[in-house]
């Protein structure tokens, strides 16, 4: 099947490691030129190297999502670009933490740059896909805004707020040919997983091994995601034939999440 990605532009957040990384490279072996973005330099001419080492393109954009001041001059940049088709929005994921307990200071920050950090960017993006007619928004979110992932109550809130303008701006840009999804990660193997497995192990007192293969049980496949699967998903959702497909929520878990409905 050809995705229709030779010669389009993709923006992928978070790119420099996990999820956002994985994107990434598919796009870019899919043809893509992928402008590679996240607050570290360094990482991302690593990725770069990587991509630019098996035939693709890519360019180096640092964003600090935590800094009004850099994501202005990230949308001067994406508002400067001239074709931007596709943008991976992926703001990573803020701290665990129990509800209720969490400091208002701490909801402040994080709704800021998780919320609207996210939405300003996303906004600049539409703005030129609508003008084009032709647009892909794809947002790594969580399964915690279907099933609340327990410790992670500012996730599981402020990513379903992300949810719900997503939902809404889809019916706005369907006219105009910009998709607007999001792909609900399960357990993937990245490095947040495995700070999250380490983290378990020492609130439980076990080793990593057995809270990775406890996690792991409750998982019809038996086994986390890789990166790949991952970014296969997001890769087709930016692609030519998904073009029908819009304000949907697309889970890659393994099966993991039991809602019938969501």
């Amino acid at each position: 099947m050809d995705l229709g990605l030779k010669g389009r532009t993709a923006v992928v957040m978070g790119a420099s490691q996990g999820l956002g990384k994985a994107s990434a490279m598919q796009l870019a072996a899919e043809g893509a030129h992928v402008v590679l973005v996240s607050r570290s330099a360094d990482k991302l001419e690593a990725v770069k190297g990587e991509i630019e080492a098996t035939g693709g393109s890519a360019q180096v954009q640092t964003c600090d999502l935590f800094d009004s001041g850099s994501r202005s001059q990230f949308v001067e940049f994406l508002g400067s670009l001239e074709q931007l088709d596709v943008l991976v929005a992926n703001s990573g994921g803020p701290a665990p933490g129990m509800a209720p307990g969490i400091a208002s200071d701490v909801w402040a920050k994080e709704f800021d740059a998780m919320v609207l950090g996210l939405i300003q960017i996303i906004d600049a993006s539409v703005a030129q896909m609508k003008s084009k007619g032709f647009g892909r928004v794809v947002v790594i979110a969580s399964s915690g805004i279907v099933v609340p992932i327990p410790k992670l109550a500012v996730s599981n809130t402020l990513r379903s707020a992300v949810a719900g303008y997503v939902k809404t701006l889809a019916e706005q840009m369907a006219p105009h040919g910009v998709t607007c999804n999001l792909v609900l990660p399960g357990r993937i193997e990245t490095p947040r997983t495995q700070a999250i497995d380490k983290g378990t192990a020492a609130n439980l007192g076990v080793s990593v091994e057995e809270a990775r293969a406890a996690s792991a049980a409750t998982i019809p496949m038996g086994r986390y995601g890789t990166p790949e699967e991952f970014g296969a998903v997001v890769t087709f959702l930016a692609s030519a034939p998904a073009a029908y497909i819009t304000g949907s929520q697309v889970r890659c878990d393994g099966g993991a999440i039991k809602s019938i409905n969501a």
